[in-house]
């Protein structure tokens, strides 16, 4: 793995504190009406996203995941700025604002969704691992879902797959706990999603998903598995969300203790403190890190709110692909 250094940790630090106080954000807009339809997001599974960033060769490696979808692609490269506009529906936005919170896209930065089907990500997150197969580019396929959709028919057909033709793709379960709200324990008559694998004989196991370096140890071992052409890693990432399943849910499933029990290994607190601990940065040197996040969140905030909303055109213009369709012009 490559080493975890001073420069990691504070990256870590930075990069986490963005991803929260940016979803933080979009909470308080969304109260405003400003973003609208659903809102799935990510507070307390950072670590997930930080360790996997670590491991990966962001020059060829391919991410696709859920809905829960926001962060991910300011970590592989997306402007944080695009990201805020497409949720707030305005044509500077990832999809011109077409695709709003749940199917934030780049392929400029390998970044293949936001889906909405539960678990329809699973196997084209396998398809995409085919195509640097067979076209040898080197790259390897980080194929995210929630507990929930460890349920879904197509996990299995995609993991047989995935084996049997030895791709490059790393399957990662983030289990928060709850499939929306209900608990794992209520959905299957086991509690340990990673032994799925198993009935596959694809390697697999559980990671702190709230530990970066944890998560990274795991996430470069499957990598380079995957890399060699030894196929597909299947890994549970343990992990917990402080916020509701989206802005709509009242959370009447866990209890405020609960949340408050979970806060105390919360990924960015454990990063900072390690940060003091080791004397990585003065406390003006944190509190500069802090004001470029606040800084940075404000600019996209003024960015999308400054931008314009899509032209009604471009509800035609997206429909079809073909050229020489005659009956719409495009401008796209």
């Amino acid at each position: 793995m490559k080493e975890v250094t001073k420069e990691v940790y504070l990256k870590w630090y930075e990069d986490m504190l963005l991803w929260r106080k940016f979803e933080d954000k979009l909470a308080a807009l969304y109260i405003q009406q400003k973003v609208r339809g659903f809102l799935h997001l990510y507070n307390g599974q950072e670590a997930v996203l930080a360790g996997a960033l670590h491991a990966m060769d962001l020059s060829k490696d391919k991410m696709i995941t859920a809905y829960r979808n926001h962060v991910q692609p300011i970590g592989m490269g997306v402007d944080p700025r695009r990201v805020m506009a497409e949720l707030l529906g305005k044509v500077t936005g990832t999809s011109k604002g077409m695709g709003g919170s749940m199917h934030i896209f780049s392929k400029e930065h390998r970044f293949y969704g936001g889906h909405g089907i539960v678990g329809g990500q699973i196997p084209v997150g396998a398809g995409l691992a085919f195509a640097d197969k067979y076209f040898e580019t080197g790259g390897v396929t980080m194929t995210y879902f929630g507990d929930g959709a460890a349920r879904q028919g197509s996990l299995h057909e995609a993991f047989n797959m995935a084996m049997l033709w030895k791709l490059p793709v790393v399957f990662i379960v983030e289990n928060n706990g709850y499939a929306m709200g209900t608990s794992v324990e209520r959905t299957a008559n086991h509690t340990d999603i990673w032994k799925l694998g198993l009935g596959y004989e694809m390697p697999c196991g559980p990671v702190d998903g709230m530990n970066p370096v944890k998560v990274a140890e795991a996430m470069t071992e499957a990598i380079d598995r995957a890399r060699r052409g030894d196929g597909p890693t299947f890994l549970e990432m343990k992990t917990y969300r402080y916020r509701g399943h989206s802005m709509s849910d009242a959370q009447l499933y866990r209890s405020k203790e609960e949340v408050e029990e979970y806060k105390k290994i919360d990924p960015i607190t454990q990063v900072l403190d390690l940060i003091k601990d080791q004397n990585y940065a003065t406390e003006e040197e944190i509190a500069a890190i802090d004001q470029r996040v606040k800084d940075l969140v404000q600019e996209c905030v003024d960015f999308a709110e400054e931008s314009d909303y899509p032209p009604v055109q471009q509800l035609y213009d997206v429909v079809y692909d073909q050229e020489n369709y005659p009956f719409i012009p495009h401008k796209l």
